[in-house]
């Protein structure tokens, strides 16, 4: 009998398995949960919309974040090119997708804020429905001030009164045109040109349509320049 022979004998009569029984087949990495991929397609209403998974998973509470864990509570039907179905309008989800990758809220003029936070409470997305609420509310308190309105008035004065003028206003007052009409005013020996110099300013201080002058720079000016 040979040396092999002997010490499978022996380990048999000891009740161990053959050398060649104890060896196992090689194993492979452990199977696990399968790792998402980085990028999601969305079909909302019809639009196309590709961004990443850590773009809609900003707000733990909201509709979007459940859809990227493939919650068992959210029906989430996808297309046939496997992007998740969304049956809301693709307009108003830009304004939503663009808030959550940068964190402000940019709404085209066609679109209304309000159709922003109507889509920010269908996606629970907390942050920007306090933000949408905000512009609503700073824009209605715009609407009922009305739309901003000037006064003009138009002073006349000679050239070398011009700098002066210009330099003493205030209170708001801007300068607007200038008119040159011609050297009509004799002054010794030469003619001086005389102006039209017209001046506005917004009416923050108006009640029942009237200004109200806030100093006497602004009387000083026009008694100084009007001739009319």
């Amino acid at each position: 009998m040979t040396e092999p022979q002997v010490l499978e004998a022996a380990a048999a009569e000891q009740g161990e398995p053959p050398q060649q029984q104890q060896q196992q087949q090689p194993r492979g990495p452990p199977k696990g949960k399968p790792t998402p991929p980085r990028w999601v397609r969305l079909n909302v209403g019809g639009t196309y919309f590709v961004t990443t998974r850590q773009t809609l998973c900003k707000e733990p509470k909201s509709f979007l974040f459940r859809l990227c864990q493939d919650h068992p509570d959210l029906d989430s039907d996808k297309d046939a090119t496997g992007a998740f179905l969304i049956d809301r309008d693709p307009a108003y989800f830009g304004p939503v997708l663009n808030y959550l990758r940068h964190g402000k809220l940019i709404v085209d003029k066609n679109l209304a804020e309000e159709g922003v936070l109507e889509e920010a409470e269908f996606y629970n997305i907390a942050s920007l429905v306090r933000l949408a609420k905000e512009r609503i509310r700073d824009n209605e308190n715009r609407t009922s001030q009305g739309p901003v309105k000037h006064v003009y008035r138009v002073l006349q004065c000679q050239e070398e009164e011009l700098t002066q003028m210009v330099s003493t206003m205030s209170d708001g007052w801007k300068f607007e045109q200038l008119i040159s009409i011609g050297s009509s005013y004799n002054y010794g020996n030469e003619d001086q040109a005389e102006f039209l110099c017209v001046v506005s300013r917004e009416l923050n201080n108006a009640a029942n349509g009237v200004v109200t002058e806030s100093s006497q720079k602004a009387k000083i000016l026009q008694e100084r320049g009007s001739r009319m």
